[in-house]
């Protein structure tokens, strides 16, 4: 899970688009302590950027032509002490969107979302917030159903967790909050977070979204 950012928030636009890089860069660059330190325009320049400048936060183009955004995503986040990754997209219907945030994105914004909301997303993945609110995240899954693979997948990971660590999956896949869960199950925050440390290592995964994805998958009741 991302660490909390002090002082400027660096990002990185990637997009295959100059308008949209140019865009983004004059629409977010200086607003509420967001610094665009760069820009790339493929998937394939990420790596290199990266190395260069260290960012927070990249908003990532889910289409391009040579390393498309859910593999850049991927690599992005199996990196050491990987930045946050926001998906971009034109379409929420796109079935892209899941796949980018089981690759590892914390969330996703429309290309046309407005100003506040995309600054307002930045500042909440930089803080390790979720960006996704729990309905979207249904809707999102709803579409998909498992194939025979992943469920097994899905379903032997969540046999290495301890029953008291399934009840928090389970709270998490219904969109509760640490507190939230706290009160539904008798324990205190901490204790929550010490399962949530727990279940983030054993399903090899760093944000809430991919642990209700993993639920999903397994046809891990949410009641």
């Amino acid at each position: 899970m991302a660490a909390p950012v002090t002082g400027r928030i660096k990002v990185v636009i990637v997009d295959d688009d100059p308008l949209v890089r140019a865009a983004l860069t004059m629409m977010l660059d200086g607003a509420s302590g967001i610094a665009v330190v760069a820009t790339a325009a493929d998937g394939a320049e990420v790596p290199g950027v990266l190395d260069a400048h260290a960012p927070d936060v990249v908003l990532m183009d889910l289409r391009m032509p040579r390393v498309d955004g859910i593999t850049a995503t991927r690599r992005v986040r199996a990196r050491h002490s990987p930045p946050e990754v926001i998906a971009l997209t034109t379409f929420d219907t796109d079935e892209h969107v899941l796949r980018a945030l089981r690759a590892g994105a914390s969330g996703f914004l429309l290309k046309d979302t407005p100003p506040e909301r995309i600054v307002d997303a930045i500042l909440k993945v930089a803080a390790g917030e979720p960006i996704l609110s729990p309905r979207i995240t249904r809707r999102l899954m709803a579409r998909v159903v498992a194939d025979d693979a992943a469920r097994e997948r899905a379903r032997e990971a969540l046999a290495t967790l301890s029953p008291r660590e399934r009840e928090v999956v389970q709270a998490v896949a219904r969109g509760l909050s640490n507190a939230d869960i706290a009160a539904d199950l008798g324990m205190g925050v901490a204790t929550v977070k010490a399962h949530l440390t727990h279940v983030f290592t054993k399903l090899g995964v760093d944000n809430r979204t991919q642990i209700a994805l993993f639920a999903h998958d397994a046809g891990l009741p949410r009641e």
